[in-house]
């Protein structure tokens, strides 16, 4: 059987439960446009988390608003959808909440949701800055096989021997080394559009490693974000837009706007591939939509 699923801390989690009770014998890792895309065979041996439905899927648990460009499940299904702070929390549910995963499931509910404090942006600690390591969002670059094992150590130890592992001291001693150049970068490449925090990557020739949410606490007036880069092999652009987490005064719904533009998410964040061409007409469109909400 084989896991299909994001990689993030929500990706492992699921990978970590769904492998304790499912005969899984590859982990795949994706991004959402790719099972909307259909740039993947999907069977009736795959397991599929925190990704949009397939109708060939095994088994399915997702929580993101379900969008008019991903497919729906007609009638019953296995796994679990629902409203929930992560897809994790669905897993560990449909698994049978294991008390020893609990910690796990909490954590990563707080970070999928970012119900996270200033201290969990500048001085991060266990499943929280574990997350920060395994997010393509952080410019780690590739991860995959750092991901997998992940899901073993997180599996056999305790958070706080996953934390001791070289691989994951190495990627934590990373972050922390170019945490000044990327708040140098991010300033530099920010403004505040009245209340939405505008970042556009796209003209960077090299983007330093860093958190995602440092830019809440750099531009605390602004209450929602618009954050702009290039995808792979720059062939589109990719606009990410999300809530502020300490500045919970935006109302509109993010999911829903991102899948007008053919994304998806879910309502304090979410992301949308934008064609090269007209990225910019579609980015200010965006700004527009955002102002003042």
């Amino acid at each position: 059987m084989r896991l299909i699923t994001r990689g993030d801390l929500d990706g492992l989690a699921c990978s970590v439960i769904i492998t304790e009770h499912e005969d899984v014998s590859e982990i795949v890792l994706l991004h959402p446009q790719d099972i909307t895309d259909e740039r993947i065979e999907v069977t009736g041996e795959d397991v599929i988390a925190n990704l949009p439905f397939h109708p060939r899927c095994a088994l399915w648990f997702d929580h993101h608003l379900q969008t008019s460009s991903n497919k729906r499940p007609e009638g019953e299904f296995n796994g679990r959808y629902g409203l929930a702070p992560s897809a994790a929390q669905l897993v560990w549910e449909h698994y049978g909440n294991e008390p020893r995963f609990e910690q796990l499931i909490e954590e990563t509910n707080r970070l999928d949701s970012a119900q996270l404090t200033h201290a969990d942006v500048l001085d991060p600690k266990d499943y929280i800055l574990l997350g920060y390591t395994i997010d393509s969002r952080t410019g780690l670059g590739a991860f995959e096989y750092y991901f997998r094992q992940c899901v073993e150590w997180v599996r056999a130890m305790p958070i706080a021997e996953v934390l001791r592992q070289p691989m994951v001291i190495e990627r934590v001693e990373r972050i922390r080394e170019e945490d000044d150049s990327f708040r140098e970068a991010l300033l530099a490449a920010t403004a505040l559009h009245g209340n939405v925090i505008f970042t556009d990557f796209r003209d960077s020739p090299y983007l330093p490693i860093g958190n995602r949410f440092l830019v809440y606490t750099l531009f605390p007036d602004g209450n929602v974000s618009l954050r702009v880069h290039w995808g792979p092999d720059r062939k589109f652009a990719v606009a990410a837009v999300a809530h502020s987490i300490f500045n919970r005064t935006c109302k509109i719904n993010v999911g829903q706007l991102m899948a007008r533009y053919g994304g998806g998410g879910h309502h304090g964040a979410g992301s949308t591939p934008l064609p090269t061409e007209r990225a910019d007409d579609l980015i200010g469109e965006l700004l527009e939509e955002l102002w003042e909400k």
